[in-house]
């Protein structure tokens, strides 16, 4: 007979992890299920030709695109999901996202819920990520109850020279809000390898170390690593979810629980619901809307590369300024456009993964003398890009990108931007169907049970103690980096479940990188 919890979170990311911290001191007993391990600290953390030509990290399945055609996602499965590699960018959505919105491609629906109600969470979860920025710096920034929780990340010389231009072209480049411990003694040294790499000194603001290794320090909170989540069990009537089955260690065991919240990333957790499909659910788990797995959204996104042939760049760590001028509204365009970002410092490492017929020796020479960038605009919500299973079983994603006019305008925008800045050579990437570390709205939350899968607590209309707390819940995908929203959200869902404000569930427990992660592993 297995253990019976009070909840079982299914994942352990942004949302899964937030949500596992702010319920430590609750009382509640707290299984957090992961199905991947604890990523290593290794050399390799730091090695641009391990994480990106070697794919050292990626530990997904292969999933198909609507043609059948197999691809590898990014989507890394560790303990902290895929904040173990994310660039640590934690802005929040602009006020407007939370309204409905009118893209030259169409709709962007409205939230069911307002920036001022998610505001408070997202004050708490900037202090649980240690987020460091600067307000009144970005012509689109909403109101703020109070400041950031540390200073800006400041910026090198190169990239403050690059701001000043931009001020001279009347833009408002500001400095992109950061999730790295820049704290004093805190354990940043400002590496070239923070943006897509592990962090190998544990100095990167991830859910693994800012929420489930404190969380780990409570004896109520108990995590199984190796741990797959196969299904989601209910009673007879299907109102309410009973268990969930897990495969471990090659074995199957159903684990009960009063209370599951999946938070397993927005394919996974769509799938999840799909595969639970049962008596009372024959469409699905909760999906009496037929909307489970719709909706499916990742941005479009662009990676920029600025080249001043006669100019070296020797920036260490670039991720610092972003600018949201074309956010609302483009040149001569009454439509929004998007948000420009820089990236991490790009290396030749890297490159070669994506062009690996151009000889290393260039690639090297143009990485050098660039500035980099991150070009990304909204994806609206379709119902036919969505989540099924292949033939096989396996994962297959339809997608058709939407939008597209406004994100050629703001990838044209970016570059005469640049130009004007003295770079001559402007090189551009769009990102395929592989690139969806900003996956969402697969269950989208909402008022109706007719056209949304979850309430505005992120719980199901249909089953009444199961939740989802990742970027599933998005009924829009914005145009900004999703991860302190999904924690924002988490930390509200958290007060709801544990009856305490979110000022308490953000209270600081420190994380040194010598604290060990406890885990239950076979």
């Amino acid at each position: 007979m297995a253990l019976h919890y009070d909840i079982i979170i299914i994942g352990t990311g942004a949302g899964g992890g937030t949500l596992a911290y702010a319920l430590r001191d609750a009382g509640a007993r707290v299984l957090l299920l992961e199905r991947g391990d604890v990523l290593p600290q290794e050399p390799q953390n730091w090695s641009p030709t391990a994480v990106f030509d070697q794919g050292r990290y990626k530990n997904a399945e292969t999933w198909q695109d609507t043609q059948g055609r197999p691809f590898h996602p990014g989507v890394h499965y560790y303990v902290g999901g895929n904040t173990k590699v994310y660039g640590a960018a934690l802005p929040r959505l602009r006020r407007e996202d939370f309204g409905a919105l009118e893209h030259e491609g169409g709709t962007s629906p409205a939230w069911p819920i307002s920036y001022e109600e998610l505001e408070p969470y997202y004050a708490a979860a900037e202090r649980i990520y240690r987020v460091h920025g600067e307000p009144g710096q970005d012509p689109t920034e909403p109101p703020r109850s109070g400041p950031f929780p540390f200073p800006a990340v400041p910026h090198e010389p190169y990239i403050e020279a690059l701001c000043a231009d931009l001020r001279r072209q009347r833009l408002h480049p500001f400095a992109l809000p950061m999730g790295i411990d820049l704290r004093e003694g805190g354990l940043c040294v400002r590496c070239k390898t923070c943006d897509g790499f592990p962090c190998r000194v544990l100095a990167k603001s991830d859910a693994d170390v800012c929420a489930v290794r404190p969380a780990l320090q409570r004896p109520n909170i108990t995590l199984w690593t190796g741990a797959y989540a196969r299904r989601i069990l209910t009673d007879a009537g299907g109102r309410r979810a009973t268990a969930v089955e897990v495969e471990r260690g090659g074995e199957r065991q159903v684990v009960p629980a009063d209370v599951i919240v999946v938070a397993c990333g927005a394919v996974n957790s769509a799938a999840l619901l799909l595969r639970s499909a049962g008596g009372a659910h024959p469409n699905g788990l909760a999906n009496g809307s037929g909307l489970v797995g719709r909706n499916y959204m990742v941005h479009n996104n662009t990676a920029l590369m600025a080249v001043a042939p006669l100019r070296r760049n020797h920036t260490v760590f670039q991720k610092t300024m972003a600018v949201n001028d074309f956010y609302l509204r483009g040149p001569g365009f009454p439509y929004p456009l998007g948000n420009l970002q820089l990236l991490g410092k790009l290396q030749a490492g890297m490159l070669t993964a994506a062009q690996p017929l151009v000889p290393r020796p260039l690639l090297a020479a143009m990485a050098d003398r660039s500035v980099d960038w991150w070009v990304m605009s909204e994806d609206l919500p379709d119902p036919e890009n969505r989540v099924t299973f292949a033939p096989d079983g396996g994962i297959r994603i339809h997608w058709q990108p939407n939008n597209l006019e406004a994100h050629r305008r703001l990838i044209a925008a970016g570059s005469l931007m640049l130009r004007e800045a003295g770079y001559q050579i402007v090189l551009t990437q769009r990102m395929g169907i592989a690139t969806n570390s900003h996956q969402c709205g697969t269950l989208r939350f909402g008022h109706d049970p007719a056209t949304s899968v979850l309430d505005p607590l992120c719980r199901t209309h249909e089953v009444l103690n199961l939740y989802v707390v990742d970027s599933s819940f998005f009924p829009s995908s914005a145009a900004m980096n999703p991860a302190l929203t999904i924690a924002a959200q988490s930390l509200r869902v958290a007060e709801h479940l544990a009856g305490q404000p979110a000022a308490r569930l953000a209270e600081s427990a420190p994380v040194s990188a010598e604290t060990p992660l406890n885990t239950e592993s076979e």
